[in-house]
């Protein structure tokens, strides 16, 4: 009986030593972690009641700037610097171009509305500025700055027509109620963008300008404004449209704010292959339905009805959708870019901004996208896609007829028309950054590992799921390959 307790004794003290250097080398191996961020408290924004300072009607907008720039002068010259101002952002070097070049809404071609030349009147609805109606608008002038779209509180002011306020605005009423930009100002545009909400963002609608945490927890919980996630300093706003540049260069990022952001380290891995998105926007169009396809060669057709989300005469044929699971590629935040004069692809649907990355690109990252497909005019003989007018005398709009509205994009775009048209098959790439969820509606394991994986894992470079291949799990998955 002796002889049993020392060696029960004996036992228990061999599993505590094991059990204690164990524990050590845990705590050895295991890297060091950061401490949990405190909870995000919106700071007070000082906030400075202008009604008193405005007293006198306004006849015209640019009367309004003027009353602005008495006591905010350099705010003038730090805008006119902006893309939201010069519609183009600073050079930069795109991808099989020999030579950098400055791109943006002012001189890209896009698959919704097409192009801004010859539509100016139109498309600078959305231009924080007044008056841009043809080609040489003067970015010099500090009149025709729109400080009202950023700064009105009263919900009130409404834009039209190459950027000038509805005539049933009330300009004192929108000057006495100006604060710093809210979430509706900036939605004004980017929320409608291409004709009507949710058109080309697939996370960025109305839904945003107010809401729940399961909406979108940073602006639901953290109470975020648009200029607080991208620090706004000097009207320079920092981020990237991958729709209207190439590079990420003034990008922001989660890690911005999360440097190591979960307790479990075998999360903390993926992020070197698998964007923060990827997971926590596991769903787009969450609320308000996006347009996913348009068809512009069914346009004109005068015995159909007009239904917004179905068709429009002078649209063509739409299809929308909500609570889409995104498409998934490899991106190294740059993009290829369709410039005017292009040709088409051949061997199928041309990409007018390709993300690029691959499963060899160590910088690239899986990333979710929104992906829209639009089938548009182009020239058959030349062919390459071609600019349209589609407003004003000779646009689609007005006459429904596309060799006048392409003879007058030729014009506006100095490239040739043969004379001849069709429509060819076209791609739109739109990462997905807005519409965050909590982490407990994130993506799980079995969402990507499981038998419904979400993922083509043969379409982003792997024979199969790489967590299966050889037998791998989860606790192996730093020395996986993936």
């Amino acid at each position: 009986m002796k002889i049993f307790k020392q060696a029960w004794v004996l036992a228990i003290i061999v599993v505590m030593a094991s059990l204690g250097g164990y524990l050590y080398y845990e705590k050895r191996v295991q890297s060091p972690r950061q401490a949990p961020a405190p909870d995000f408290k919106p700071h007070t924004r000082v906030h400075l009641d202008h009604a008193a300072y405005f007293t006198k009607k306004f006849s015209n907008p640019q009367e309004v700037t003027q009353a602005c720039l008495e006591c905010h002068p350099q705010a003038a010259t730090d805008f006119m610097k902006t893309s939201h101002w010069q519609w183009v952002g600073p050079e930069e070097k795109i991808p099989s171009r020999p030579e950098p070049m400055r791109i943006g809404k002012r001189n890209l071609i896009n698959n919704f509305c097409l192009n801004l030349q010859g539509n100016w009147s139109s498309c600078t609805k959305c231009h924080a500025g007044y008056g841009w109606d043809k080609a040489d608008f003067d970015f010099a002038k500090k009149d025709n700055i729109d400080c009202l779209v950023c700064h009105d509180w009263s919900k009130t002011y409404v834009k039209g027509p190459s950027g000038l306020p509805e005539k049933s605005v009330d300009l004192l009423v929108a000057a006495k109620s100006v604060g710093y930009p809210q979430r509706d100002n900036c939605g004004t545009c980017h929320n409608f963008g291409g004709g009507g909400e949710a058109v080309k963002h697939g996370d960025l609608d109305t839904s945003l300008d107010n809401p729940s945490p399961e909406v979108d927890v940073h602006m639901g919980k953290a109470v975020f404004l648009c200029i607080d996630w991208d620090r706004t300093e000097n009207h320079q706003i920092p981020g990237r449209a991958f729709s209207v540049s190439t590079e990420d260069a003034n990008g922001i990022g989660c890690t911005n704010c999360h440097n190591q952001p979960h307790k479990d380290e075998r999360l903390n891995q993926h992020l070197a292959r698998v964007a923060c998105v990827t997971c926590h926007i596991p769903f787009f169009a969450r609320n308000v339905p996006t347009k996913m396809e348009w068809d512009w060669s069914k346009a004109g057709d005068s015995t159909r009805k007009d239904e917004p989300h179905h068709y429009l005469k002078i649209k063509g044929e739409f299809i929308y959708a909500n609570n889409i699971i995104p498409e998934y590629r490899w991106f190294n935040l740059t993009v290829d870019r369709y410039l005017a004069g292009d040709k088409t692809n051949p061997s199928g649907p041309t990409d007018i901004n390709r993300p690029l990355g691959s499963r060899n690109d160590p910088t690239a990252q899986i990333w979710p996208f929104k992906i829209h497909k639009a089938k548009q005019p182009y020239d058959k003989l030349n062919d390459y896609i071609l600019p349209a007018v589609l407003s004003g005398p000779g646009g689609y709009w007005h006459d429904f007829d596309w060799v006048k509205s392409l003879t007058l994009g030729s014009k506006t775009s100095g490239l040739p028309f043969s004379g001849k048209y069709g429509f060819v098959d076209t791609r739109m790439y739109w990462p997905l950054t807005h519409g965050v969820v909590p982490k407990g509606q994130a993506l799980t394991c079995n969402d990507c590992h499981g038998s419904n994986s979400r993922l083509n894992w043969e379409a982003l470079g792997y024979g199969m799921d790489p967590m299966k291949k050889g037998g791998q799990v989860c606790s192996r998955l730093n020395k996986s390959g993936l």
